[in-house]
C-alpha cells in the first residue's frame, strides 16, 4: 500500500495535514489537482506547472483511451512523459464521462460498454481493465470503475447502484492487486469511491464495505452533480467520517473555493475540479475579495493586477485593462494569462490552509477567506449592460 500518514488537525473542526507517498512523490494534503484532460492541463505547458508546483495532478483515463490510445501512450514511455511532468499523477477510471454519455452507452453487471464521441467506435470499461488501463499508463494513483447517479435519484435505483459501485471496487482491487505482483515496473495505488447519493444509509453501507479491503485511498464520488449547494455541504459533512481516517480521503470534482474549504473543515484531503482552467476559458478570475469577469466594461482603463494580494506571473505584469483587452480581442494568450492567475490562486489557498491548520487557526482562516470574496461579490459583479 502507498505510505500515508495524518500528523496534524486543527484545533476546532477536522481539518488535516497529512502526507502520502507516491512513486513519483510525496502529495502533502490538503491538496487541489489541477485537471489534465487530454495529457495536458489545458493553457499550461510543462515548465509552467513546474512553478505553479501543484501536489498533484488528475489525468483523464477515457480521453487517453480514446486518442491517442493507451498502448499508444505506453510506447512513448507513459503518461508522466507524455505530460513532461515528473510529479505524482491520479487519473479516474473513464467512468464518470462514460455515463455522461446517455444515449451512447449501456451497462451492464460487468461494465459498461459506449461509442466513442470522436469516431463512433466500440468500447468497453470493466472492472478488471480499467485497473490495465491504468497501470500500463504509468499512474501513481488508480480508481476504480463506479457508476455515478444524477441528481435527483430515487432510492431504489441508487441502492441497486450502490451495490454495484462496491462490487465493481472489491473486484478492481483484487484486479490490481495481481497486476502489482506480475508487474514490477507499476507501483501505484487503487482509491475505492463511495457512493450511495444524499443517502446517509446507502453511504453508511457503502463505506463499510469499502474499509474492510486494503485500499490505498477511498473518494466520495457522485456529488456536484446538481444538488443544492446545501445539499452538497451536508452530504460532505455526512460522508467523510464515514471513510477511514488511516487514508487519504478525496472529495471528486467539487471545486468552488469555499467548497473545498468546507469540504476540508471534514477532514477531506484532496480536491480536483475543471473550475479554475475552464473558468479561465470564458474570462471568468478567482480572487481573494470575490471572482469577476475580465470582459466586462468596467476594467478597461482599470490599471491593477487582477488581485492586489497575488503573487502569481500574471499579477506581477498585466493590469486588468490590458487582460480585458487581451481576452475581448480573442487573443490565446489571455487565456493562458488567466488559466495561469486561477490555478495560483487555488495552489495559494491550499499552502495557505496547510499552514492555517499547522498553527491550529484554521477555523478563522477559513470565515476570513468567505468573508473576503462574499463581501466584494456585489462589487464586482457585472451590470445588466456590462453582461
Amino acid at each position: 500500500m502507498l505510505p500515508f500518514a495524518s500528523f496534524g488537525w486543527d484545533s476546532v473542526g477536522s481539518a488535516r495535514l497529512a502526507e502520502l507517498s507516491s512513486p513519483h512523490g510525496v502529495v502533502r494534503p490538503p491538496a487541489f489537482m489541477p485537471v489534465g484532460t487530454a495529457g495536458t492541463v489545458k493553457g499550461m505547458a510543462a515548465w509552467e506547472l513546474e512553478r505553479l508546483a501543484p501536489e498533484m495532478i488528475l489525468g483523464n483515463t477515457y480521453h487517453l483511451l480514446l486518442r491517442p490510445g493507451v498502448k499508444r501512450v505506453s510506447r512513448l514511455g507513459g503518461i508522466h512523459r507524455l505530460m513532461g511532468w515528473n510529479g505524482p499523477i491520479l487519473t479516474d477510471s473513464g467512468g464518470f464521462p462514460v455515463f455522461s454519455l446517455a444515449g451512447r452507452r449501456r451497462m451492464d453487471a460487468g461494465g459498461v460498454s459506449f461509442s466513442s464521441h470522436i469516431e463512433g467506435d466500440q468500447h468497453r470499461l470493466s472492472p478488471d481493465n480499467v485497473g490495465e488501463t491504468q497501470a500500463a499508463l504509468g499512474v501513481d494513483v488508480a480508481m476504480v470503475l463506479d457508476e455515478c447517479l444524477p441528481f435527483p435519484v430515487d432510492r431504489e435505483r441508487a441502492q441497486r447502484s450502490t451495490s454495484t459501485s462496491v462490487e465493481w471496487a472489491l473486484r478492481g482491487l483484487g484486479r490490481a492487486q495481481e497486476i502489482r505482483r506480475e508487474d514490477e515496473d507499476w507501483g501505484g495505488g487503487v482509491f475505492a469511491i463511495q457512493q450511495g447519493s444524499l443517502d446517509p444509509a446507502l453511504r453508511r453501507s457503502s463505506s463499510e464495505a469499502l474499509a474492510s479491503a486494503d485500499f490505498d485511498g477511498f473518494a466520495i464520488g457522485g456529488l456536484a452533480v446538481g444538488e443544492p449547494a446545501d445539499a452538497l455541504y451536508e452530504a460532505v459533512a455526512m460522508a467523510a467520517p464515514l471513510l477511514p481516517d488511516h487514508r487519504p480521503r478525496y472529495l471528486m470534482g467539487v471545486g468552488y473555493p469555499e467548497d473545498i474549504l468546507h469540504a476540508i473543515d471534514c477532514g477531506v484531503d484532496l480536491f480536483d475540479c475543471v473550475l479554475p482552467t475552464r473558468s479561465a476559458r470564458t474570462g471568468k478570475v478567482f480572487t481573494s475579495a470575490g471572482d469577476l469577469v475580465i470582459k466586462n466594461a468596467r476594467f478597461a482603463d482599470d490599471q491593477k493586477p487582477l488581485d492586489e494580494s497575488c503573487s502569481c506571473p500574471t499579477c506581477a505584469v498585466y493590469s486588468r485593462a490590458a487582460l480585458r483587452h487581451l481576452f475581448v480581442a480573442n487573443e490565446v494568450t489571455s487565456v493562458v494569462l488567466l488559466t495561469m492567475h486561477n490555478l495560483w490562486f487555488y495552489l495559494s489557498l491550499m499552502r495557505d490552509a496547510r499552514e492555517a491548520i499547522m498553527t491550529g487557526r484554521y477555523t478563522r482562516f477559513r470565515t476570513r477567506v468567505e468573508n473576503d470574496r462574499g463581501s466584494a461579490r456585489e462589487k464586482i459583479a457585472p451590470t445588466e449592460n456590462e453582461r
